[in-house]
């Protein structure tokens, strides 16, 4: 059964100004319509994800990586297609994204679990074991705005993991902390898809890919430029763009 399906989802964002790059505008990305200017993010895409799966999604700068994980969680609208998703989805991307800063940690965990539809007695039975794999009980009572770019990201990915949500959508956020975190991370992804969550990672480090991930699609262009059936595929098709580009 497919958890998240997308198709022909299209994706224009106003850009004023026109296009900044001759390559740009020989490839068509920008459409004008009157007096406004638009980039295509994501151009007739095609995708399913099946329950249970650990998507890699590789790809360069302003490819369109991010952009496409938005569309999955509802962030953003296509201006065509269809995006379908099953279950509760959660996106987990930058650092300190959907924190009140003024919040403490720990107001900040409750948050997040009424906004995920948690009860208030739900948050509080998985509190303790949101703090200890934040690792930072020490600040837990601070206002976020006084936590590091890292203790945000520990406690984003930890509120993230342990508030069950079916699909969790990762941009980027696995490559903070130190060796020993981030392998926690990976293990607890593991649990989390064993139980059959969705997983959808997007990451510029090609080990996390192909060590971690069930398969792996690469964009360019707001263009899926893999079948999506191999890791190793996605790979070489986004290191022979990055070789056509330098």
């Amino acid at each position: 059964m497919n958890a998240i399906e997308l198709d022909s989802v299209t994706l224009d964002f106003p850009v004023k100004g026109g296009a900044r790059y001759l390559k740009e505008q020989v490839t068509g990305r920008f459409r004008t319509e009157g007096r406004r200017t638009h980039l295509r993010a994501l151009d007739k895409v095609d995708l399913n994800i099946q329950q249970g799966e650990i998507l890699g999604i590789v790809g360069p700068n302003g490819a369109g990586k991010s952009t496409i994980l938005r569309v999955m969680a509802g962030v953003y609208s296509p201006d065509e297609g269809l995006v379908r998703t099953r279950g509760k989805c959660v996106l987990l991307a930058g650092i300190g994204t959907g924190f009140q800063s003024n919040l403490t940690g720990r107001e900040n965990i409750r948050l997040n679990g009424s906004i995920m539809g948690l009860s208030d007695e739900e948050v509080v039975n998985r509190m303790d074991d949101i703090i200890a794999f934040s690792e930072i009980p020490a600040f837990i009572d601070q206002p976020i705005r006084t936590y590091s770019m890292g203790m945000k990201a520990r406690l984003g990915f930890a509120i993230a993991a342990h508030l069950e949500p079916e699909i969790l959508l990762i941009d980027e956020v696995m490559a903070v902390g130190d060796a020993a975190f981030q392998k926690k991370c990976k293990e607890r992804i593991k649990e989390m898809v064993s139980g059959d969550t969705t997983v959808v990672i997007v990451s510029h480090n090609m080990g996390t890919v192909k060590n971690f991930c069930d398969r792996a699609i690469c964009i360019h262009e707001g263009l899926i430029h893999t079948s999506g059936e191999g890791v190793d595929d996605a790979i070489l098709a986004y290191q022979q763009i990055l070789t056509e580009e330098e």
